[in-house]
């Protein structure tokens, strides 16, 4: 294990299955993460509730507000670097990012969307 939990925020787009798996490992000490914000791009995303119910900081922008898809994940890592995440989870958000935001986060993006991008997007895949 690391000296101390790594800080990490997780972005999503819908209900957060997936984030509710994290916050439960987290609070019985299965893995070693701090979850410090869950983001999203849609205000209404249930996956906001649960991490309020946990605790845990929650951010949105949602990217229609934004005239080009860079211009929003430079707006999202404004808001996550005030967390300073070590690293950032992608659990079912819903959206191609930028190579700004690839390059900026490089080496701490951990993406476990299950579809085979680019061949296969979506949730039916």
């Amino acid at each position: 294990m690391s000296e101390r939990p790594r800080k990490t925020a997780i972005l999503i787009s819908g209900s957060g299955s997936n984030l509710q798996s994290f916050i439960d490992r987290a609070a019985c000490g299965d893995i070693d993460l701090d979850l410090c914000v869950v983001f999203s791009n849609k205000p209404d995303a249930y996956g906001l509730t649960r991490a309020r119910d946990a605790g845990i900081a929650v951010e949105c922008l949602e990217h229609g507000d934004y005239p080009d898809r860079e211009l929003f994940d430079r707006a999202v890592a404004a808001v996550l670097d005030r967390y300073s995440p070590d690293l950032i989870v992608l659990a079912g958000f819903m959206r191609i990012l930028s190579p700004w935001f690839v390059e900026h986060y490089e080496g701490r993006i951990l993406n476990i969307h299950p579809a085979l991008l680019p061949a296969y997007p979506g949730l039916d895949t």
